[in-house]
Order: C-alpha cells, then structure tokens, then sequence
C-alpha cells in the first residue's frame, strides 16, 4: 500500500464528506477511494469512519488520526519545496576538495566571488593532497592535479599545473645563478616532504629526466612555509607558479633554469555521475571554467 497516497485519500473524504466527493477531487473512482481507506483501517487495526446510509463522522482514532496525517503531509510538502527550491537556483551546502597549494591560491578567492553571486550557497572546502573518495566522503566535487584513471566519474580538464624554479636576489648574488641541472649539486634546495619517488617532480634534462635535489636542507609539508624560506634566502625552490606569482612579479623571487621546469601537469575538476546535477555543483563549475 502506498501509505502516503491512502493518508492523502482518507484526508480528502474527511475534508468532503464523502466517498464520491473525494474521489472527483483526486481523479480516481469511489471504489479506489473506499479501498484506500480500507487498508489504513485494516493495518491499524480500528475503524477511522463511522458510516451508515445517510452519513459517515469520524471515530476517536479518526480524529486522531486525520490531524497526525495532516502534519505528515504537509511536511512532505516541505521537504519536496526543499528538493525543487535546490534545482531551482544554487542553495545548499557545497563540499570540496582541492590540492593545497592551488585550493588556497585559486579555489579559495574564485569560492568567494562565487558565494557573492549565490549567497544561498555554503562552500566547505576542504585542501589536501591526497586523493578522496566522492562518495564515501560525502564531497560533491574534487579538483586533482595529474591523469586521472578512474571511469565511475566524470572528469573534465581545467587548466595546466606549472611549476617554477627560483630563488631570492640575495641567495643568487651569494651562491651565483645556475645555469644547468649539473650545478644543483652546488646549491642549497629546499623540498616538500609530501614528494617521494612515485610523485615527486622529475626536471627535463638532456640526457634524460633529473630528479629535484633529494639532500634538501630545509623540507616542509606546506608550501607556504617553503615559499617564505625561499624569500628569505635560505636556497633554490621548486613550487607552483600560482603560489608564487606575486613574489616573481615584485622580484622577491626571481626564476632560474627555465629551460628545466617540470612538465605542467592537468588539472581536472571531479564529480559523481548524476543525469541531474544540482545547479549549486553546476554554476560553481562554471564560475571555475571562466575564472581560471
């Protein structure tokens, strides 16, 4: 039985007196409306209308009842308000997940000028480096940089990932500048602890890919941290140009061997498989297309 269908039944013959009544007002035949209300009684067990030839009135368990059954329906109501006011129009809460460096840098200021178009919508986002399970994790959206293997989500290119190799103007005026991957051996290197040999950026050389210096004297989990010692001048760095694009335009940070960066690597926006997307994950993919 379709529960909320008979309370929408037996509501609409409390409300109009009558079988025929009720069944003109919900498009069905009086036998169906007389079933419906049949089957409540029999699973409740009692009887909910008094009937005799003339008339039909409301047992105790009746009003009781049709008063319970009201407040169901009319939060049913409510709860599908909800889901159509959330396809309407951008609402509701937004969770995401995106690397650290690059979520901080250009997530983070795009999430803002985002929530001012949709104020409706709250944004959690989450930075970090490892990879997350959408679904298990309850995000709505991932941003992953490198190829992406999974084929049980979508995934659609966002830009390229671009790394920079620099130094501050007083590090190079002491240890000179470099001018080939042979005289990192000469140079003090600072790393990123979360680099290892199955992620860490390899340098295009000529006789092949060069691993960045693994005897760094300084390493650090955040690439903030790095960027600040850079500045410093505690030695050479290798981070994203993102993170370190107004050091490089202001000359706190100047580049070296440009001709050895990294490849870039892509970036890809990631989100379950859904023939209709909620609009608060498809404007805020959009306002990441045109804001990258």
């Amino acid at each position: 039985m379709d529960k909320l269908r008979a309370m929408e039944t037996f509501i609409a013959v409390v409300e109009s007196g009558s079988f025929t009544e009720a069944a003109g007002r919900l498009g069905m035949s009086a036998v169906m409306v007389g079933k419906y209300v049949a089957q409540l009684e029999n699973q409740l067990g009692t009887r909910l209308l008094a009937r005799n030839t003339r008339r039909q009135s409301l047992t105790d368990a009746g009003r009781v009842f049709a008063e319970e059954s009201r407040r169901v329906l009319e939060q049913v109501m409510v709860a599908e308000s909800s889901v159509e006011h959330l396809r309407l129009a951008p609402a509701g809460t937004l969770r995401v997940s995106a690397p650290t460096s690059f979520g901080s840098c250009v997530v983070s200021p795009l999430a803002a000028t985002f929530l001012q178009t949709w104020p409706e919508v709250r944004i959690e986002l989450d930075l970090t480096n490892r990879m997350v399970d959408l679904v298990d994790e309850g995000f709505d959206l991932a941003i992953r940089i490198g190829d992406i293997r999974q084929t049980d989500i979508v995934a659609k290119y966002l830009c390229d990932y671009r790394m920079v190799i620099c130094a501050s103007p007083d590090y190079l005026a002491r240890y000179g500048i470099p001018q080939t991957l042979a005289e990192l051996s000469d140079h003090l290197c600072l790393s990123h602890t979360v680099w290892t040999a199955r992620n860490e950026w390899l340098l295009p050389g000529m006789a092949g890919e060069v691993r960045w210096k693994r005897d760094a004297i300084l390493r650090c989990n955040d690439g903030h941290g790095l960027r600040m010692a850079a500045i410093a001048g505690a030695g050479l760095l290798l981070q994203p140009e993102v993170l370190l694009a107004d050091d490089l335009v202001c000359g706190r940070l100047v580049r070296v061997l440009e001709k050895f960066t990294p490849e870039p690597r892509p970036i890809h926006l990631l989100w379950r498989q859904d023939l209709r997307p909620l609009p608060k994950l498809t404007k805020f993919i959009t306002h990441l297309l045109n804001g990258v």
